[in-house]
């Protein structure tokens, strides 16, 4: 499993987007917390071709 979180935790429903993929959500803003790949190392195996998984979202990544 592959658990990518943004920010400090804070509580978050989860919805599954896609075929063991999950986002995380906050219940009152709707921001957008984290994500969850599911059989992460099955997929994305090296001795395989990696399958490609398209996220539902625009990021900007600064570094402070």
């Amino acid at each position: 499993m592959l658990d990518i979180c943004i920010g400090k935790p804070r509580k978050a429903i989860s919805k599954e987007i896609g075929n063991d993929i999950a986002v995380r959500i906050d219940p009152e803003s709707g921001e957008v917390l984290g994500f969850t790949i599911l059989n992460f190392t099955k997929r994305f195996k090296l001795t395989k071709k990696p399958e490609r998984v398209e996220l539902p979202l625009k990021a900007t990544i600064t570094t402070t």
